[in-house]
């Protein structure tokens, strides 16, 4: 089974603190909201390297849904990615995310890695206690920073010492 690298946008592609020089401006609209996020063109490049080295699955876990494919992906150059849906009036069972249960049943007993600026150990707890996997890894991503290259390196790190990369 291909791993899974689940990406959130807000907090980890595009950071809430003040942006380092190598992040673009953009305006995007949906619906009749404009939007402006920051974002490093060269993740793209650096996630599909992961994806590749790994023999995993990029996936969008954001709130963004549908809407990272025509907003997010084109400006880090990245393919259509699927997408898991999302219901934010889902009730936390045990203080985990409301994606948490989404993810859970998008995921199914394949292995991910999942980098969310909002996973912590109640998300880790229910993944394991209450849906019973045990193949994954959350990285939290710090909100005002954003993906740097240390969560890029602990995810190729889990997926290869796990013995999930179908890359090596």
């Amino acid at each position: 089974m291909k791993p899974l690298l689940l990406l959130d946008v807000d907090g980890v592609l595009n950071p809430m603190g003040r942006p380092t020089p190598d992040f673009r401006r953009f305006r995007c609209t949906i619906d009749d909201d404009v939007y402006t996020v920051h974002l490093n063109p060269r993740h793209g490049r650096r996630l599909l390297d992961l994806a590749i080295a790994t023999g995993s699955e990029l996936v969008w876990a954001t709130t963004w849904e549908h809407h990272a494919n025509d907003w997010i992906a084109p400006r880090l150059g990245l393919p259509s990615l699927p997408v898991i849906p999302l219901d934010p009036d889902v009730v936390s069972e045990r203080g985990e995310m409301f994606k948490t249960q989404h993810v859970a049943r998008y995921v199914g007993r394949r292995p991910f890695v999942w980098f969310d600026d909002q996973v912590w150990a109640e998300d880790e707890e229910y993944l394991r206690v209450r849906q019973g996997l045990a193949d994954f890894l959350l990285i939290h991503v710090d909100p005002e920073r954003g993906l740097t290259s240390r969560h890029l390196g602990m995810a190729h790190e889990w997926l290869t010492l796990t013995g999930f990369s179908q890359g090596s």
